[in-house]
């Protein structure tokens, strides 16, 4: 097959991942089908191949699994035996047709030890996974379950002192073409349980699992509140505290993200925590605001010990024209609320290389969020100088159980290439982010055209000429580069459906060639 990793894509993106999987319960070879399909939706392909059997008892098999795939319901099956043959023949394709795996196979054949463990803010983390304050770490039942599949820790649901009225329904979503969560809308406040149940709940999960780290997320009304808080959750057993600075839909002024961009108010609460506390202490930032490196040096400079960061964006998620509400619909109202999801990643990252390049806070530790959904958007939050990270709406859509190709695609990684431990990751692509001005302008990269493997669909022919610069001739039903109008864009990598183009040679601009 030439189309090796775009089936693959294509064909796995369509598994609805369902919980107790029917394909894998009817497999009468008993083959892990469901993390095989998981693993290549979470970008683990090297995981993916684990899962394989040593032989093919799928040759003349009488593809049961596909006869109980709930997809078929839906429109057909999952080619759950083509997906396996498929992942057969990538491994041994002397073309390189599936280099995106052979690759990372030929590194694995000698797979060396690595490390994941890391340690933030002087605390010990079995690994870099942590679920974010939210609704997917409220209570005692779901952060166990989440402990025992493997996250190594948990930033708890924001606690107050006032237990807050929310409204119902509190979520919204945006999507495009199969994908159902590319951005998320919520309204939801804080921790709608009392002070003293959740008390109960870190208590209660510290003694039971000692090895794992509680994060306890505060928010005060006065500087009494944050320093009684903190002072509660240490007691409680929490090992670090963080100070949610940055909820962007609270009702009432000075909570939330109207401290995270009032600097006197961060300076003030920070400074109220750390007297209720030894514990180290997280400020969590507001992307509310265009410059995060200030109120971040105001609380380090008031004694925060860390920093988390991005919280969500403030955001109107979605307008129904034919009533003209908008989500979440609360009685046909909606309110501004908090968008995450994949979307905001290139944000978060944003944010995050901002301050890890500013001189006074590039040394401070920083819980990074925004927008993780698979091993690579942690690894690129890592490599940005991130110790930590932080994760709620993938969990929201795909379960606590993303933690086993979060864990086994960041090992894989990082025995692939090399890197021992998590604190040598970090902050390796800090040094490639630069000013504008600073960017090689003298260059241009042409794009390169496999004439084997493009289908002819003229897809880069309409974007370049209706969103570039003229320069691809499709008259013959086969795209051609005019080497004179390109301007090195690239619009046309970006857009092709089959990867059939690719950044080619680098030349100065004066040296113009005819490809």
């Amino acid at each position: 097959m030439k189309y090796i990793k775009e089936f693959l894509k294509s064909e796995t993106s369509r598994c609805l991942l369902c919980a107790d999987a029917a394909c894998q319960r009817n497999c009468p070879n008993k083959i892990e089908t469901d993390r095989i399909i998981r693993s290549l939706n979470f970008e683990n392909p090297a995981g993916a191949v684990s899962f394989l059997p040593k032989d093919n008892p799928c040759k003349d098999c009488d593809k049961e699994c596909m006869a109980a795939c709930k997809r078929a319901k839906i429109d057909r099956a999952i080619e759950i035996d083509k997906i396996i043959a498929t992942l057969r023949e990538g491994i041994k394709d002397k073309n390189n047709k599936m280099g995106f795996l052979k690759k990372d196979l030929e590194k694995s054949k000698n797979p060396k030890q690595v490390d994941i463990s890391t340690i933030f803010c002087g605390v010990k983390c079995q690994n870099p996974f942590f679920l974010s304050s939210s609704i997917v770490g409220s209570n005692y039942e779901m952060v166990a379950k989440a402990f025992r599949m493997g996250w190594a820790g948990v930033c708890f649901k924001t606690i107050g002192l006032f237990t807050p009225n929310e409204v119902s329904p509190r979520f919204g979503s945006l999507k495009k073409e199969s994908n159902p969560f590319l951005g998320f809308k919520n309204i939801e406040q804080i921790s709608d349980h009392t002070i003293d149940e959740n008390i109960a709940y870190i208590s209660r999960l510290k003694k039971d699992f000692p090895e794992k780290v509680i994060i306890a997320s505060i928010m005060g009304q006065t500087e009494d509140e944050w320093t009684t808080l903190a002072r509660m959750m240490e007691k409680a057993g929490a090992d670090i505290i963080e100070l949610n600075f940055s909820c962007p839909q609270m009702v009432g002024k000075n909570l939330g993200s109207d401290v995270g961009t009032n600097l006197d108010l961060v300076r003030q609460y920070t400074a109220a925590a750390k007297r209720g506390t030894n514990l180290p202490v997280l400020a969590k930032m507001t992307p509310n605001i265009t410059d995060m490196t200030l109120p971040a040096r105001a609380a380090v400079e008031a004694g925060a010990d860390g920093i988390a960061a991005i919280n969500t964006i403030k955001s109107i998620m979605n307008i129904d024209l034919d009533n003209f509400c908008s989500e979440p619909k609360v009685a046909g109202k909606t309110s501004v609320g908090g968008y995450s999801g994949k979307a905001v990643k290139p944000i978060a990252l944003r944010f995050i290389s901002d301050m890890k390049k500013d001189p006074l806070l590039s040394d401070i530790p920083v819980s990074g969020m925004g927008g993780i959904e698979t091993w690579r958007d942690a690894a690129e939050f890592i490599s940005l100088g991130c110790g930590t990270v932080q994760i709620t709406t993938a969990v929201m859509q795909y379960g606590y159980r993303i933690i086993e190709d979060l864990v086994s695609g960041l090992e894989n990684y990082m025995s692939m290439n090399g890197i021992e431990n998590v604190s040598s990751l970090e902050g390796r692509a800090i040094d490639n982010i630069v000013d504008a001005k600073d960017l090689d302008r003298d260059t241009i990269e042409y794009p390169r055209f496999d004439r084997e493997k493009c289908i002819g669909c003229g897809r880069c022919y309409i974007s370049c000429f209706d969103g570039g610069h003229q320069a691809i001739d499709f008259s013959s039903q086969s795209p051609r580069l005019i080497p004179d109008k390109c301007a090195g864009c690239q619009l046309c990598v970006l857009v092709c459906p089959v990867n059939a183009i690719s950044a080619g040679t680098r030349v100065k601009k004066k040296n113009k060639r005819n490809l």
